[in-house]
């Protein structure tokens, strides 16, 4: 296996191999059961002494991620043996480098090992003996994913209530009308299923966009944007042109999980800066960059994903200043400023921005028809350039057929419709909120968001995460872990439920079975 080591910076040796195992294991690339290679072996592999990965071993051992067996060799624990503490936060868990409220740091400067999260009870069949001796040689087969959250916690499909994925249920998405202008396109126009896709995306689509920036306040031409597939290939995009092994990448804490799987996937360097009310806290930010300047800072300043918070207009400007000052990029992930529910946001960053420090991305996918994947990113100048150039190597281009039958909605009918999405969403966050107050035991904590998607409610400590998972899955009941949010070891206890994807009277059954299970794991954690 590939380990990106950073051999000038400040963290040892071992404790950065034993963080890059522990994130594989907790992603579930290295499986329950699974030999991992010998001391010679992986030393010789990565040019370190054999010392070194005694001691990164010897560390994993003493958190349960692996187990020796003498004669034999190490392998991977038990899943069973690892769950309370991939989701038991705070109980005899490492407390990581965290930035204090002074912008310091403790000393040991450590990413997230058990920030994973293996889902209880999921189980892809690759762990099964069968399996795993038709394809043993695969275990040996080099990769370069140091992390695979997204893929291990966004598909509970199973699940009767689904709080895990932020997502808008399908009843109140504009579906049958966009499958009326696909139908159309294809009955009409088969020849579209034929032609590769401007590189770039559909004209007339991007002058759409152009439309919709400009309401906005981002003042752009159709050829500042690019049609990507969601956000999620946006980001994906800025990172592989312009983000290398050990580049400084900063961040909100906590963060998009999707964003933080593509940036470890990157070899970055991952810097988090904590969060209050009104977002980032750029006080912090400044002081970390001093030390680390940055080649890129990452946020989701308007209902940010997962926490809800809205970054304030001051610090929105203090963090493009930031980004003059240290000519780097701002990658600034939008996808839910329109889901407001009383007042429209502040402005974007982006339309403050007039050097091109901005690398702006904008669902409408997410909020139209999340399968059809459409979001543009605006960008200027070479930035933009080199952006279309990865994305004709990724894709030769997105499905045309797709961006003209969402053309016509984005067009023409998208603001009359957002209006009743806000107020449904509105009324199910609402209804959620009332079954929390009346309900939930004290001691759970959260913020009503402005907007969005989600609630982020922070339990103490030391609740067991796992087990109140394990719990709630016997029950049909999905959450997210919050600690797969971060890119360092969190020190709160969080879950995300998202309020949007079912139905509300489902939403409603589905609190009400979820809020005995909190009651039950705060009395276990106390007692």
């Amino acid at each position: 296996m590939h380990i990106e080591l950073s051999r000038g910076g400040g963290k040892p040796l071992p404790l950065q191999i034993s963080d890059a195992l522990g994130q594989r294991i907790a992603s579930g690339l290295l499986q329950p059961g699974m030999k991992l290679p010998s001391v010679r072996k992986l030393a010789v592999s990565l040019g370190v002494s054999q010392v070194t990965i005694s001691k990164a071993y010897a560390d994993l051992e003493r958190r349960g991620r692996i187990v020796r067996h003498h004669g034999l060799g190490c392998f991977v624990s038990p899943a069973r043996d690892r769950e309370a503490e991939e989701y038991g936060i705070g109980n005899g868990g490492r407390t990581g480098d965290r930035t204090r409220d002074d912008g310091s740091t403790n000393g040991n400067d450590r990413e997230n090992d058990a920030g994973g999260s293996q889902s209880p009870g999921r189980n892809t069949g690759q762990g099964k003996t069968g399996t795993r001796k038709k394809f043993g040689w695969q275990e040996g087969f080099e990769d370069y994913l140091p992390r695979a959250q997204l893929w291990r916690n966004f598909d509970y499909s199973e699940a009767e209530y689904s709080f895990h994925l932020a997502a808008i249920h399908s009843g109140l998405l504009p579906l049958k009308e966009i499958g009326e202008a696909m139908t159309s396109l294809v009955a009409k126009r088969p020849e579209l299923m034929s032609a590769y896709g401007n590189f770039q995306g559909d004209v007339e689509l991007r002058e759409a966009m152009t439309r919709h920036l400009r309401a906005r306040g981002i003042s752009l031409s159709p050829a500042s944007l690019m049609i990507t597939s969601g956000t999620q290939q946006g980001i994906d995009l800025v990172a592989r042109t312009f983000i290398g092994p050990g580049d400084a990448v900063y961040l909100e804490e906590p963060s998009y999980t999707g964003a933080i799987d593509v940036f470890a996937g990157r070899g970055a360097e991952m810097i988090s800066v904590p969060m209050d009310d009104d977002g980032m806290r750029i006080d912090l930010l400044t002081k970390l960059c001093d030390r680390r300047p940055p080649k890129l800072i990452y946020t989701v300043p308007t209902f940010q994903n997962p926490s809800g918070v809205t970054m304030s207009t001051e610090r929105r400007q203090r963090l493009l200043e930031l980004a003059r000052s240290y000519r780097c990029l701002i990658v600034e992930d939008d996808p839910f400023s329109d889901l407001y529910f009383h007042s429209p946001p502040p402005p974007s960053i982006k339309s403050m921005d007039k050097d091109g420090h901005v690398v702006y991305m904008k669902s409408f996918s997410k909020v139209l028809a999340p399968g059809c994947r459409m979001a543009c990113l605006a960008a200027e100048g070479d930035i933009l350039e080199r952006l279309i150039a990865a994305k004709a190597a990724s894709d030769l281009g997105g499905p045309l057929l797709i961006q003209l039958a969402l053309l016509p909605f984005i067009s023409g009918r998208y603001d009359a419709y957002m209006t009743g999405l806000r107020s449904s969403l509105r009324s199910r966050m609402e209804r959620a909120a009332r079954l929390l107050k009346r309900y939930a035991p004290r001691g759970v904590r959260w913020k009503l968001p402005e907007g969005g998607l989600n609630l982020w409610l922070e339990l103490p400590h030391s609740v067991d995460i796992g087990e109140l998972y394990r719990k709630a899955s016997r029950l049909g009941i999905s959450f997210l872990a919050g600690n797969v949010c971060y890119a360092g070891e969190p020190s709160t206890s969080h879950i995300r439920l998202c309020y949007a994807q079912m139905e509300e009277e489902q939403m409603e059954r589905g609190l009400l079975l979820l809020i005995p299970l909190l009651k039950e794991a705060m009395k276990e954690s106390t007692g």
